[in-house]
């Protein structure tokens, strides 16, 4: 069965490494739940296309490539969230932002987009489509129609995709 995307993916934030390089469920859900801090609409966390080089043989004809090294496309836009009394909220829907909004910081950020609904928590194989170590970049202010925001773009270090959430 196809499953609508609306409301399906689940972005946890680390801000310590997990133990292994694919996280258990336990350090998932022990993690940040910034599913709601971050905007749907441009919300980058993919693989891109890999370095590729030619690599033929002496006795092939026409090109022939191989693979490099994997690339990723990892920018978020953080929904700011204020207190009534004022200031921003550094303990609730703001603290996702709090924790990459200094250029230069590892986090750890995985999303899941399958079935499973974005509130339900992370279960031991529920597949990460991409996660792992990220790097900060400065915040960019994007346009501010509506609610205030900023963008995070992050530099990927050491990635995993497409593979399940670890036994405890």
């Amino acid at each position: 069965m196809k499953v609508a995307a609306d409301g399906r993916k689940k972005f946890t934030l680390l801000t310590e490494a997990p133990a292994a390089r694919i996280p258990t469920a336990a350090e998932l859900n022990a993690g940040q739940d910034i599913s709601c801090a971050v905007l749907d609409s441009d919300a980058n966390f993919t693989n891109t296309a890999s370095d590729r080089f030619n690599e033929k043989a002496a006795c092939q004809m026409g090109n022939s490539q191989a693979l490099g090294a994997a690339n990723y496309d990892t920018a978020l836009t953080f929904l700011r969230e204020y207190l009534e009394a004022g200031g921003a909220d550094k303990t609730g829907e703001d603290l996702g932002y709090q924790a990459v909004k200094t250029r230069g910081t590892t986090v750890w950020i995985y999303l899941r987009e399958t079935d499973k609904a974005s509130t339900e928590d992370w279960a031991s194989g529920d597949e990460i489509h991409l996660g792992g170590e990220l790097v900060s970049d400065a915040p960019m202010r994007v346009n501010n129609d509506g609610n205030i925001k900023r963008r995070i773009e992050f530099l990927a270090q050491n990635m995993v995709s497409e593979v399940p959430v670890a036994g405890a």
